[in-house]
């Protein structure tokens, strides 16, 4: 065939579409919506009045290609649709301008998808018989439900359990669901949240709690409760002998030591190597869940320092931290230290820079921040809190005990 020929849609580029349409879920989103989608026309690209005039040859055998592959030739797929072409130089002819799949049947043998939708439609109709509510959900997400075949009875028997017991108020662990256990709802978070979204009454869904970290808060589930870390600095305020402990938030918050000064910091390791310091504790490994401390009343009566990584990041953990205690001081954070350790600079990558405005931030601690944001010390300027020197660390403690 003619090499020109290649901007003709050809048998295979019928297909390709068709095939697209089913991988976007069009053919079983409308036996979910009962959407008359066939008979379905596709029309084809061909040729022009010139090149029947000039290339009568290949516009033949590009023709008779589509007809050779038509539910005429084959027993299914497409049939053509004809119109008559007049031409000077090669007289009167028909040539195909649609092709129009009559029916579903059609459509699913041509791409060989038949099997598939036939489970996928027994999946939908169980699926609508025991939640109805997700029918536009499946309308969206047809082939979810092929994708996880062979686990969707085990997930309709989870979404059956919660529409029973909504916010039942006990661990994952508890669900008494034959067949299902903690890893399976664990490993499938993300969709079980998709589909409990639908189902479930606007009361029985914690609208602030998203991410599959927090589906049990969102879903009324009883959650790990989360755990401050800290370490006390000073050996005669060791708790019967305990100096390293992690403990819920709130019996953080009842904790009465007679310590003058915190230090937090976001690092782990800086928490454990952290020197140790008259009348001091350091608390560790919060990152953004810093705002735990904020029920911490006794915080607001003691000297409060905050180390963390010195880029836009930090300083926005910072910021949110001051929100909850105005009276916290930020510590090697400032631009002598930033300076001072040019050498082990590295890059904040683009998705944790600080996209807020850091209203409660110092002079000092705002300018740098901006020099930050504005790359004007280098792209995306970076120094991790644990580059820092351990003897620099040292020389700081010294200027503030």
């Amino acid at each position: 065939m003619d090499s020109g020929i290649v901007t003709w849609t050809t048998p295979d580029d019928l297909k390709k579409e068709l095939e697209c349409r089913w991988l976007r879920g069009d053919l079983l989103a409308a036996y979910v919506t009962g959407e008359a989608l066939f008979p379905l026309t596709l029309r084809l690209k061909r040729p022009a009045a010139r090149d029947v005039a000039e290339r009568f040859g290949a516009v033949m055998d590009w023709a008779d290609a589509l007809r050779a592959a038509s539910r005429a030739q084959r027993g299914y797929g497409y049939d053509l649709r004809w119109e008559p072409v007049h031409n000077r130089v090669q007289g009167r002819n028909e040539l195909p301008v649609e092709a129009v799949i009559p029916s579903e049947d059609d459509a699913l043998r041509w791409i060989r998808r038949k099997a598939d939708a036939m489970r996928a439609k027994a999946l939908i109709d169980i699926t609508l018989e025991r939640q109805p509510r997700l029918r536009d959900w499946l309308a969206r997400r047809p082939l979810t439900v092929l994708e996880h075949a062979d686990d969707w009875e085990r997930i309709l028997a989870v979404l059956d359990w919660f529409a029973a017991h909504p916010r039942p108020g006990i661990y994952l662990r508890q669900l008494d669901i034959p067949g299902i256990d903690t890893k399976f709802i664990e490993a499938r978070r993300g969709l079980l949240s998709e589909l409990l979204d639908e189902i479930l009454p606007p009361e029985a869904i914690d609208s602030t709690a998203t991410g599959v970290r927090h589906f049990a808060q969102r879903y009324g589930l009883q959650a790990e409760p989360p755990q401050v870390r800290f370490r006390v600095l000073d050996p005669a305020l060791s708790i019967q002998g305990l100096t390293d402990l992690a403990i819920p938030p709130d019996q953080f918050a009842s904790l009465r030591l007679p310590v003058r000064r915190v230090f937090i910091t976001e690092n782990r390791t800086n928490g454990l190597a952290f020197p140790d310091q008259p009348g001091s504790l350091v608390v560790f490994g919060l990152g953004y869940g810093l705002e735990r401390l904020s029920e911490t009343p006794w915080l607001r009566d003691v000297d409060v320092w905050y180390w963390g990584d010195i880029d836009t990041h930090g300083f926005g953990i910072l910021n949110r931290l001051r929100a909850s205690l105005p009276g916290v001081r930020s510590f090697l954070m400032d631009r002598e230290t930033l300076e001072a350790h040019r050498e082990l600079w590295g890059e904040e990558p683009l998705d944790k820079r600080y996209q807020g405005e850091p209203t409660l931030l110092t002079l000092e601690e705002r300018t740098l921040f901006d020099d930050l944001l504005h790359d004007r010390l280098g792209e995306r300027v970076r120094l991790e809190q644990e580059r820092i020197r351990f003897g620099w660390l040292r020389r700081a403690l010294e200027k503030i005990t």
